[in-house]
């Protein structure tokens, strides 16, 4: 592939992550902290122009030529449903990006700073694979209840990225490959990627799938509705139930993974059984999409943060390997696969997509 000066930019709650990537090889990252007290008192717009202010105080301070720069990418946030790729900032991006028609969230900011960078500096502006990524059958839809069809939000940036990187070392096209791809991080995302598609996933974000560090993933909804539906409990209540203060966080009161790891070591019973069962889990959600393609799985791969412990990765492969070999990339790599989604479109590899 061939490579090309970007600038890359993930905007988190708390801080804005920015690196950039030189056509030579070299990389330049800085994360950016800001505190929550201050972002509270700023309206959007000032938020942006703060955030602006900071990436480009960075630049200056890291002696960037912006004015030698291809392209700046940033993270895609919560759009319509979309198809996997490269997208173009464009005015119908922006409305929706600011108006949180589909959902506020730190990442909205993205695409929003990515277009004030290229209009200062003449150079196109792109999001890639955000977590909105929809290619899910009609039938893998269906939930149940007519009125709640299931929807597809899921860590696709990474997915995709890794599944690609996999394929590219082993020699095979990605459009050409039945994989297994589990995302382990705050939330957790299980996809089956078939012929260059995710055609089955869960909603990672609102209740669906394993339980994660953060998240309670799939629970008895009949039981749920009879234990708090309440006049005690508000909205906000019952949503950070399932997002925020479910999982691990309910279970322990900590979403440290790597700290109960090193509990369950030291012969905390407690800890162990809850981080089994999270295993168990993702399990489970593998195995159920393998008989999607009735086995004939390429490969499984485990990725996120969390693929980093041994300990939950030998959990999860003693379950798993049965089904074929099982590939363990850890980490995000959220801003490396930003920038090879840029060097896609520039090389002429990929067509750049239109919202």
């Amino acid at each position: 592939m061939e490579k090309f000066n970007i600038l890359t930019i993930n905007p988190g709650s708390t801080s804005t992550k920015i690196s950039y990537f030189y056509e030579d090889g070299r990389e330049i990252k800085e994360e950016l902290h800001h505190e929550s007290e201050e972002l509270q008192k700023m309206n959007q717009e000032d938020e942006i122009e703060y955030r602006l202010s900071l990436i480009n105080n960075s630049l200056n301070k890291n002696l960037v030529d912006m004015n030698k720069t291809h392209a700046v990418v940033g993270r895609g946030g919560l759009l319509k449903p979309l198809k996997s790729g490269t997208y173009s900032v464009n005015e119908e991006m922006l409305i929706d990006l600011k108006s949180g028609v589909y959902g506020k969230h730190a990442s909205n900011y993205g695409g929003i700073l990515a277009q004030k960078i290229s209009l200062l500096y003449n150079i196109p502006a792109y999001i890639v694979d955000p977590v909105v990524v929809d290619e899910m059958s009609d039938i893998a839809k269906i939930s149940g209840i007519p009125e709640i069809p299931r929807k597809s939000i899921f860590h696709a940036l990474n997915q995709k990225a890794v599944a690609k990187v996999h394929c590219e070392k082993i020699n095979k096209k990605y459009n050409e490959s039945s994989l297994i791809v589990a995302h382990m991080g705050g939330g957790i995302s299980v996809g089956l990627h078939y012929n260059g598609e995710v055609i089955d996933v869960n909603n990672a974000l609102d209740g669906d799938g394993p339980f994660s560090p953060e998240r309670s993933g799939g629970v008895p909804i009949g039981d749920f509705f009879k234990g708090f539906y309440n006049e005690e409990y508000s909205k906000d209540f019952l949503l950070k139930r399932i997002k925020g203060q479910g999982g691990i966080v309910g279970y322990l009161g900590t979403n440290n993974v790597k700290k109960i790891v090193e509990d369950i070591k030291a012969g905390n019973i407690e800890a162990k059984k809850i981080i089994d069962a999270m295993c168990y889990q993702i399990a489970k959600e593998i195995g159920g999409l393998s008989t999607i393609l009735s086995g004939n799985i390429d490969n499984i791969i485990l990725t996120g943060g969390m693929a980093y412990s041994d300990y939950i990765i030998s959990k999860i492969k003693e379950k798993i390997s049965f089904i074929c070999e099982v590939i363990v990339i850890p980490g995000e790599n959220e801003m490396l696969s930003l920038y090879h989604g840029g060097c896609r479109v520039l090389s002429k590899e990929e067509s750049v997509k239109s919202y």
